[in-house]
């Protein structure tokens, strides 16, 4: 059996590059986000899944219904799945926070957050394992940081921490993961995690300082736009 893990359509916040961890928010997908919903259904196995799970967000919730459409198969939702808790930094630009994440490493927790950026993935790896608990074929509808850590580790290289900083995760593409690959896959991610295996390097007086990686932009939010990219070195002080 296969997973197939994707995440939800565009939202206005997305559109406005603004940080949502908050499922209470009450934020539901854009136009674009319903109409890139097309692309799925050509790209799932729409007639023949079996369950489908998805966050506890009002835009997730919806991506799932509308492919779903008349409800034929078993709808599983794991708060697990949720978006990241950005605590202060809640409904506000998304390099305020990613400022904050430069500076202070994915370890500690937001001022107001129930959780550090790392205890977040752990989370949602830990929800995406328990996915093979229920019959298959699987959809699950998640959020852009969980997709960026699976497209991250499909494309690393063999020792390879992880980044502070990961590629934006596409709306509404499905990654698919066969049964006999998930376990294997969340493992390695959560024994990483656990062993404190993350990129950093170190500053003056052997301080450790977390570096935001070259290349694009990261999707620990709704979306993130090329014009907000991180790869400047100077960002952080900006």
């Amino acid at each position: 059996m296969t997973t197939y893990i994707l995440r939800h359509g565009q939202t206005n916040y997305s559109k406005r590059y603004l940080v949502n961890g908050d499922p209470e928010k009450g934020i539901h997908l854009a136009e674009e986000g319903r109409q890139s919903l097309s692309h799925a259904w050509t790209t799932l196995p729409l007639h023949s899944v079996a369950t489908w799970l998805t966050s506890e967000f009002p835009q997730a919730l919806q991506t799932t219904s509308l492919l779903m459409g008349v409800p034929s198969a078993g709808l599983v939702v794991d708060a697990r799945l949720n978006e990241l808790d950005y605590g202060q930094f809640e409904g506000g630009p998304f390099l305020d926070y990613a400022v904050w994440l430069d500076a202070h490493g994915a370890d500690e927790r937001p001022p107001d957050a129930s959780e550090s950026q790392r205890e977040g993935i752990r989370r949602m790896l830990t929800g995406l394992l328990s996915a093979c608990e229920h019959p298959g074929p699987r959809v699950l509808v998640g959020h852009g940081l969980m997709v960026s850590v699976l497209l991250w580790y499909r494309e690393r290289a063999e020792g390879e921490p992880m980044p502070l900083f990961l590629p934006e995760a596409p709306y509404v593409e499905p990654i698919a993961i066969p049964d006999d690959e998930l376990p294997v896959l969340i493992t390695t991610l959560l024994d990483d995690l656990d062993s404190g295996m993350c990129e950093k390097i170190s500053g003056a007086g052997g301080t450790a300082i977390f570096r935001i990686s070259e290349g694009a932009a990261v999707a620990t939010v709704n979306s993130v736009s090329p014009s907000h990219s991180l790869d400047k070195k100077d960002l952080p002080h900006a």
